[in-house]
């Protein structure tokens, strides 16, 4: 039983796959488990509602809509209505605008959809409780990389959303190395325009955007944190500089020695570490960040070893505040795709090193990992 009442414990929705070489729909869904924030135990694990590839998971701030992204070849939105009971309630379900879409997420008054498979990013204004309000806008794109089998095409795989403009997204095209900006307009006026330009193979998945607008992005192909810088001058869009690169692990896999590919990115709780979940070498690596007079610097401190095969694809930073037994922490909930498990880690706040405390078997694999 997940309690919603004890300071001390915090309920995850869970964004699963179908079972490997299972079709959508047979079996997966959101799933609901509870998260000590001070020991990292985790406990639960039911799923909620039945969906088809529920992939990726957001949440109006109302706290009263839940979105979840079908990740299939003609690709869905469902927008589900949350009770008090930790319940789900299906109130619409629309099509994604595209193709394999891997991404959502939401403001007070607008959604964003990243489709992988074609690239197309789509976007529909909301009510106050999240509810779709309005016709959608969608934004393609065109272009490849050097990668053939990855960038044959764009690829859209995730969208910012800047904290000043709710209507402007950032979205990381993987397939042509590219940052997008989009923004949504429904009187004509909307624009988009490429943001900003990485080195070729590059890959870019997903961003952080630090306190002075600086961006951090993870380049999925070649294993390393990109910093971006606002460009300034006068244009219509906000514009980046790439301005850095720093390697995002130590540790390898396979016989190449490869250095895995990035996953998930985000910033500690006190916003002097970033985590990065690498597959193939299956660790959650951990990287200080330090704000220089020439700009920012990210060095990397550690990794935490997740298993064998664990694929980490997502994880989420929960906070443990002055509770439980080893204040001082951040408990990073890792969705461990190929291994099908939750995988809670203790990371601490100062040192930034970390250690595997709980494990959660699911009975599909998980494959986001969203704070309620």
């Amino acid at each position: 039983m997940i309690s919603e009442h004890d300071p001390g414990t915090r309920s995850l929705w869970i964004g699963t796959y179908p079972r490997p070489g299972a079709d959508p729909g047979s079996g997966e869904g959101v799933f609901r488990v509870g998260l000590d924030t001070g020991t990292g135990a985790l406990s639960g694990g039911g799923r909620v509602i039945a969906l088809p590839a529920p992939s990726f998971l957001a949440a109006h701030p109302s706290g009263r809509t839940l979105y979840a992204v079908g990740e299939t070849g003609t690709g869905s939105l469902a927008v589900l209505g949350t009770g008090g009971d930790g319940s789900l309630v299906a109130r619409r379900t629309v099509s994604s605008g595209g193709s394999d879409p891997c991404h959502v997420v939401a403001t007070a008054d607008r959604v964003w959809v990243s489709n992988y498979g074609d690239g197309v990013a789509v976007t529909w204004p909301t009510d106050d409780d999240g509810l779709l309000a309005g016709a959608p806008e969608s934004f393609g794109h065109h272009g490849a990389g050097p990668v053939p089998d990855r960038q044959a095409g764009p690829h859209a795989h995730s969208a910012h959303i800047l904290r000043d403009d709710h209507a402007t997204a950032l979205v990381a095209d993987l397939g042509t190395d590219e940052l997008r900006t989009h923004r949504a307009a429904p009187d004509g006026s909307e624009g988009s325009e490429v943001a900003a330009t990485f080195p070729p193979g590059a890959g870019p998945r997903h961003l952080v955007e630090l306190p002075d607008g600086a961006l951090l992005v993870a380049g999925e192909l070649d294993c390393r944190l990109h910093l971006l810088v606002p460009d300034p001058g006068p244009q219509n869009l906000p514009r980046y500089r790439h301005a850095d690169s720093f390697p995002i692990t130590d540790a390898t896999w396979g016989a190449d020695d490869a250095p895995g590919f990035p996953s998930h990115l985000t910033l500690s709780s006190d916003g002097r570490h970033v985590h990065v979940g690498v597959r193939g070498p299956d660790v959650l690596a951990v990287l200080r960040l330090e704000r220089l007079f020439a700009g920012w610097t990210a060095g990397h401190v550690a990794d935490v070893q997740l298993g064998a095969g664990a694929w980490p694809r997502h994880h989420a930073v929960v906070a443990s505040g002055a509770a439980g037994d080893a204040p001082g922490h951040d408990v990073v909930v890792v969705a461990a795709q190929n291994t099908g498990e939750l995988i809670s880690v203790l990371v601490d706040t100062a040192s930034g090193d970390g250690e595997v405390v709980a494990r959660l078997p699911l009975p599909v694999p998980p494959a986001c990992v969203l704070v309620s």
